[in-house]
Formats: C-alpha cells, sequence, structure tokens
C-alpha cells in the first residue's frame, strides 16, 4: 500500500523531513529514483532537454559504479543528484548501524547532501541519525509507475492531478518500469510546459 498524495498527518509525524518545498512561483520538482540504468537514463535525461526541465535524480550506489559516464551526465546536464544507499536497501528490515554504513559508502560515489530513503522505509532512530548530515527529502506525489496494477495512463492522471507549485514528484529511472514512466513523464512535463510552470532541481539554497 502506498499514498499517491501524502497526507498531511504523516507529515505531522515526520517533521524533519521535506515533503514539498514552498514557493510563490510556479516551480515543480521532478525527481527520479533507482537509476542510474543505461537502457533508461539517457532517454530520460534526452527529454527533459526538450522541456528544458531540470530535476534531482536519486542514485543508488551500485549503479553509479556500474555507470559512471551516465552518472557524470546528469550533472554536465544541469541536474543535482542524492543519496538513495548503495544496495537500495529497506530501512525498516535493515539494522540501523548497516543501514548508516550503507549510505555511508554510497556517500562515497555520490557527493551530495540529499537523501531519499529507499521505499520510503525508515525508523525514528535512523532518522535521528541521518538527518545532521543530510537533508532527508520525501515527495508530495507518488504516482505509482512501479505499480504492475496500474495503467500508464491512470500513472498520468495521477500525477497531473496531485501536482501544484511546489510539490517534488516522484519517477523512478529503472527499466522494469520503462514504458510506463516515460509515458507519463511525457505527458506530465508536456501538460505543466502548457500552463508555463517551471521545472526545478533540488538545491541547498531552497531550504
Amino acid at each position: 500500500m502506498y499514498f499517491v498524495k501524502n497526507p498531511n498527518i504523516v507529515k505531522l509525524f515526520y517533521p524533519s523531513l521535506i515533503w514539498d518545498i514552498k514557493n510563490h512561483e510556479k516551480n515543480i520538482h521532478l525527481t527520479f529514483d533507482d537509476g542510474p540504468g543505461e537502457d533508461i537514463t539517457p532517454e530520460v535525461l534526452d527529454i527533459l532537454d526538450q522541456f528544458n526541465a531540470k530535476a534531482t535524480f536519486f542514485c543508488v550506489g551500485e549503479k553509479v559504479v556500474q555507470n559512471p559516464e551516465i552518472f557524470k551526465e546528469i550533472t554536465k546536464r544541469g541536474h543535482t543528484i542524492g543519496n538513495h544507499s548503495y544496495n537500495h536497501l529497506k530501512g525498516k528490515q535493515t539494522s540501523s548501524a548497516n543501514y548508516i554504513q550503507n549510505i555511508e559508502k554510497a556517500k562515497a560515489v555520490i557527493d551530495s547532501v540529499l537523501f531519499r530513503p529507499p521505499y520510503g522505509s525508515f525508523n525514528y532512530r535512523q532518522i535521528k541519525k541521518l538527518k545532521n548530515d543530510y537533508k532527508i527529502i520525501m515527495w508530495s506525489v507518488l504516482p505509482g509507475d512501479f505499480d504492475k496494477n496500474v495503467s500508464k495512463e491512470k500513472v498520468l492522471k495521477r500525477a497531473i492531478q496531485h501536482t501544484k507549485s511546489g510539490s517534488i514528484i516522484v519517477f523512478h529511472d529503472n527499466k522494469k518500469f520503462k514504458d510506463k514512466m516515460i509515458f507519463a513523464l511525457t505527458g506530465f512535463l508536456d501538460h505543466f510546459k502548457s500552463q508555463d510552470y517551471n521545472f526545478k532541481a533540488i538545491t541547498d539554497d531552497l531550504f
């Protein structure tokens, strides 16, 4: 189970985490988890270029090691990067010591103070240890490109319906979800570009 749009009560339980970015402009913050992948990330970068959109890529350490040139291309094109652990660990199923160690291992190849927990899974002890060194970036909208029971049309509809200025949106540059994600991403960009929204990467100066 997952929330497409996080309810306010969830945000109140975890006030130190970043769920959206308040602004008075028409800015949307696209994020991508699970990459970089040679079969999908370059295509995502090309699509973003077409719309003059900047985004934030929460990268998995082992995939950075496997795809170093694609990883470099992300920042070369003006996007920002974040830590998504080294092995895409689920926090609630991992001891806090091993979880923190895995994130630090990823830090060796991902130079960023931004962190997003894989699956959105963590416990209070892990948050307490991480929040002094990282900005923990969650999301406003999770349209479900990873959900095999949701059509690509519904993913797009969800993303559009729940997004507003300041929203943080999650897609996945993971080849398992490629067709669905590319369809939704392109439609999403086209829709909000036509309404004069800007697509901004997440940077330290926004907090």
